[in-house]
């Protein structure tokens, strides 16, 4: 609206001008224009280039009939030269050089060179001295260098747009000093948008504010940081009649000042992505009666949406139109005072996080056009009085946590052109009388958050019905439709449809032949049952994108010219890949993986230049992989795994620097790994796992591959060390080298690897694809061991933290530095040869849920530590030398399977059978030891004086009979007669015994045996 005032303005003071400038019917029409001015004009366009023809009219005597070119009526003056190239977009317009032959032009007033191609040359200085210029246009031109301060002695001037061409570089043009606009009293219209005013020497805001007539001003973006806060509370602000506003993208990061609001004729505010931080106060509000237009997109606002809609309502509530609050912080849920915007046309609160249902006073907004509430928070139905909104020509209402049934009133919605509900939890289902006057509706997209069975969304309309509309995108994804949908008349009517996306809608159907003749860039038929064979030649629009995988179609792989973007994996296609494949020109993203194609791939896939990914895993293929796809330069993946190609990896995989994903995996490839890989320095993500490769692995993967995040190498030969210089990959979270023949020790590096020590959401949000509706190039998944079995993990591969050393001869002592990865979440060192005990401060391991450290020989207590990682829920360490008793405490009492510490002969406590000490156990034990201390010292007491009496009788007695010769005689003869005496005893005895069993007889004996027993 501000910016027709200004033409307006513009346009009267030009009339004037008009008024008198040559027509068909005009008596002056016989008179030529000035020949000096004719030939300025002339040699003006021998300097200029013009590949258009644009200038093949200026021919002739009469230069006030030429194209572009206006004379004064009376004087035959030239005052109006425009060569605004209007066909930029199919035309690089004019170039080449400004001659100053134009400074002929005296009484020129209206220069306009806009949207043509000067090629980055300056803007000459000689444009300053025209006197009487009012107009002029040099905008979207490609000038570049500064802007000539010259242009301030344009004193006359109403209208300046300079606005340069915007690079994603950098900006082509800039100005030094803006003081030369203070000398524009008269200005009423300045666009210096991407120029760049980040080295003017001077605050833009002091010149700008001299400029008392300005009604619009545009500086966006212009790499501006400095958003003048003035200490006074009512600065000195000359901008008594501006209009417009446009500070859009620029690098504020700050609040908005105070002065701004205090300009009471401001109709439209742009302040889009310009870093604006914290809350926008009630009080500021207030002075914004004439608002018409509001952008605060895409900020870092965080004031309480209530607030802000509520303070908006009470100032603005009769003039704002337009009011786009997207991308920021705003919360809370949104108020009844939302209906009070009586002339609202457009409302964009989108990317928020707003909450709590609608609000019903938004049917009060029956001027409204545009909705989009998109990617919040809200919850509950669609009011029912949503059929009040007769203009609603946009509704954008998706990824939220809405539920409920969608109102039939929304059929009532004449003017709807665009309708998006998807990814929320809408039940019931929809019908033909939510469309029954949505006669204009070009656009509509129901993608569902989820497919459920038990209360499932169903689009239910009858094969016969014709709907009033004609689209040109459908997108139904995740509910029902009848299993022929293909085959009804709703479909088979949309002669305008560009793009159809009915993904995983349990269609059972075959393709029918109608939809082959639509002109379709977009087709997704993905997650059905959809079967049959598919026509070998289709043309498509323009860069097409064509997505049937997941289905059961057979026969040969097609081909089809004008798609870019081919997917057909999991489905039951056959035979060779064609040999032809390469005259797909177009083709940027090849996925055919998982059917059942076999034989080599073709070599004239090198052909294929353009191609981006390539993606035949899980197939039959075989032979080599080509060693002649020199031309394949910016492939960027490459997934060749679950096939039986054989040999190596050839070297031209590795000339393409734009290369990040290579999975060669689950393959019969041999040999060394080739000294082309290190060439690879882009590199991602690299799997080679479960294939023959040998030797050793190179030290300088850690040194080249510094991209490198993911390393598969799992199941080969390899031999030798773990290369410490693996430390080197900063970036890596996956690191996976089980099951070969490496040895060694564990690299004391290994805890200097950061990425385990940081926690990494970088990709979750470039690989989640929360809108569902756009294909990834290349979906990043790796089969890995997990909790002890094999896992395929795919969107959030980015954030699984592993290493995998299992499976390997490897020995020495777990490294205490290993305990640094505090973000690492499955760690495998089993079945080696490790020693040692395991690392005390394990327990900072904070974020391990998978630990196996089974089938070593580890030695020593398990650390308590160990009991403080409570999102551990895999532990194995059995099959070890371990003792001491098992910790009781956090996750420890969640593992009750005694096989998790099986064979380690030392462990006791739950879940095994040995039981640990107890405490009264203890006590008796030791009391029973001190009872076995003072038991013991006596006895050495005892023993020691037995010796010591030993010693001394013995010497006493016989060192006796030693020294006196009479004592000894005597001894030995006692000792004799003792003998003598024993003898005669025990023969006398012995022959009464004889006698009496004489006497008694041996029967008699035998009886008094018998007796006896």
């Amino acid at each position: 609206m501000a910016t027709l005032l200004v033409l307006l303005s513009l346009l009267l003071e030009i009339l004037i001008v008009k008024a008198v400038i040559i027509h068909p019917h005009d008596s002056y029409l016989d008179k030529a224009c000035i020949e000096g001015e004719r030939k300025a004009l002339l040699e003006f366009k021998h300097g200029l280039k013009d590949p258009s023809g644009w200038l093949s009219s200026w021919v002739g005597d009469d230069c006030c009939q030429w194209r572009g070119v206006d004379c004064n009526n009376q004087t035959r003056n030239v005052v109006k030269v425009d060569l605004r190239n209007r066909d930029y977009l199919y035309s690089n317009g004019l170039g080449g050089e400004i001659s100053d032959s134009l400074l002929h032009l005296k009484y020129l007033s209206y220069l306009d060179l806009s949207f043509n191609d000067f090629q980055r040359i300056r803007i000459p200085n000689f444009l300053g001295s025209f006197e009487r210029l009012r107009y002029l246009n040099l905008s979207n031109a490609q000038f570049g260098g500064t802007i000539p301060p010259h242009l301030g002695n344009l004193s006359r001037s109403r209208y300046l747009d300079l606005n340069g061409e915007y690079s994603y570089i950098s900006l082509t043009i800039g100005i030094y000093n803006l003081n030369w606009l203070s000398c524009l009293p008269l200005l009423k219209y300045l666009d210096l948008g991407n120029v760049n005013l980040s080295q003017a020497t001077t605050n833009w805001m002091q010149p700008i504010n001299m400029l008392p007539s300005l009604l619009e001003l545009h500086l966006s973006p212009c790499v501006i940081s400095d958003f003048p806060h003035y200490s006074d509370p009512n600065p000195f602000v000359n901008l008594t009649s501006l209009q417009v506003i446009d500070l859009s993208y620029n690098n504020f990061n700050t609040t908005l000042p105070g002065w701004l609001f205090n300009i009471t004729t401001l109709r439209g505010l742009y302040l889009k992505g310009a870093i604006i931080q914290g809350r926008i106060p009630y009080e500021n509000l207030q002075s914004l009666r004439t608002l018409i237009t509001l952008d605060l997109s895409d900020n870092n606002i965080t004031s309480e949406g209530i607030e802000l809609v509520n303070g908006l309502s009470i100032c603005c509530n009769n003039s704002l139109e337009e009011l786009h609050l997207g991308f920021n912080g705003l919360s809370g849920e949104l108020p009844n005072s939302l209906g009070n915007f009586n002339n609202l046309r457009a409302l964009c609160l989108s990317y928020n996080s707003f909450g709590g249902p609608l609000p019903n006073s938004i049917q009060h907004l029956t001027n409204l056009e545009s909705l989009d509430l998109s990617r919040n928070s809200l919850s509950g139905p669609i009011p029912m009085g949503i059929g009040n909104m007769l203009r609603m020509k946009r509704l954008d209402l998706s990824l939220n946590l809405m539920n409920g049934t969608i109102p039939n009133s929304i059929g009532q919605l004449r003017e709807l052109t665009e309708l998006n509900l998807d990814w929320n939890s809408w039940e019931g289902g929809i019908s033909e009388i939510h469309f029954s006057n949505l006669s204009k509706l070009e656009y509509l997209s129901l993608h569902l958050s989820h497919k459920t069975k038990k209360q499932p969304f169903c689009f239910h309309v009858r094969p016969e019905w014709i709907p009033p509309f004609n689209l040109k995108y459908i997108d139904i994804s995740n509910c029902y439709v009848s299993p022929k949908f293909l085959s009804s008349n709703c479909l088979k009517t949309q002669k305008r449809l560009e793009c159809i996306v009915l993904k995983n809608v349990g269609m059972l159907d075959t393709i029918l032949e109608w939809l082959w003749k639509l002109d379709l860039f977009l087709l997704d038929l993905s997650r059905n049952q959809l079967y049959g064979k598919l026509p070998n030649t289709i043309s498509f629009s323009s860069n097409a994108v064509v997505d049937l995988s997941f289905n059961r179609l057979i026969g040969r792989l097609p081909l089809w010219f004008n798609v870019t973007w081919l997917f057909l994996g999991n489905n039951l296609f056959s035979g060779s890949i064609p040999l032809n494949i390469g005259d797909l020109s177009s083709l940027k993203v090849l996925h055919v993986s998982s059917n059942l194609l076999n034989g080599s791939i073709p070599s004239s896939m090198n052909k294929l230049e353009g191609l981006i990914a390539l993606d035949l895993s899980n197939n039959h293929l075989s032979g080599k992989i080509p060693k002649n796809w020199n031309d394949l330069r910016i492939l960027d993946a490459i997934d060749l795994s679950k096939n039986k190609f054989t040999g190596g990896i050839p070297s031209w995989m590795c000339s393409m620097y734009s290369l990040s994903w290579l999975k060669l995996s689950d393959n019969k490839l041999s040999g060394e790994l080739s000294l082309s890989l290190q060439n690879c320095t882009q590199l991602y993500s690299l799997d080679l796992g479960n294939n023959r490769f040998s030797g050793e692995i190179p030290k300088w993967m850690g040194e080249r591959m510094l991209s490198l995040r993911q390393l598969r190498l799992r199941g080969n030969m390899f031999t030798g060390d773990i290369p410490e210089r693996l430390c080197g990959l900063s970036e890596l979270h996956i690191l996976d080298l089980a099951l070969n023949n490496l040895s060694g020790t564990i690299p004391k590096c290994l805890g200097n690897l950061t990425d385990f020590t940081f926690m990494n959401l970088l990709a979750i949000e470039f690989f989640n694809d929360l809108d569902g509706n756009a294909h990834t190039v290349f979906s990043d998944h790796m089969e890995l061991v997990v909790k002890g079995q094999d896992m395929e993990f795919g969107s959030i591969l980015p954030i699984v933290n592993l290493i995998d050393f299992s499976g390997n001869n490897l020995w020495g002592e777990i490294p205490k530095g290993i305990t640094n990865l505090s973000t690492l979440g499955n760690l495998n060192l089993s079945h080696n040869q490790l020693t040692g005990k395991i690392p005390q401060k394990i327990g900072a391991m904070q974020g391990l849920e998978t630990l196996d450290l089974s089938c070593n020989r580890l030695s020593g207590l398990i650390p308590p530590s160990m009991s403080l990682i409570t999102s551990l829920s895999h532990l194995n360490l059995s099959h070890n030398l371990l003792s001491g008793p098992i910790p009781l405490t956090n996750q420890f009492s969640t593992f009750n399977d005694p096989s998790i510490y099986e064979a380690n002969f030392g462990l006791c406590g739950i879940p095994l059978l040995a039981n640990c000490s107890t405490p009264n156990d203890q006590k008796h034990k030791d009391d029973h030891d001190g009872e076995e201390y003072e038991d013991g010292r006596y006895m050495t007491w005892f023993f020691i004086s037995m010796g010591l009496g030993f010693l001394v009788g013995f010497w006493a007695i016989c060192g006796s009979l030693a020294l006196n010769k009479s004592w000894r005689h005597a001894y030995f003869r006692f000792i004799d007669e003792t003998m003598d005496r024993l003898h005669v005893f025990i023969m006398v005895n012995m022959v009464r015994l004889k006698r009496k069993v004489e006497r008694v007889g041996f029967h008699g004996w035998k009886e008094h045996g018998s007796a006896l027993k």
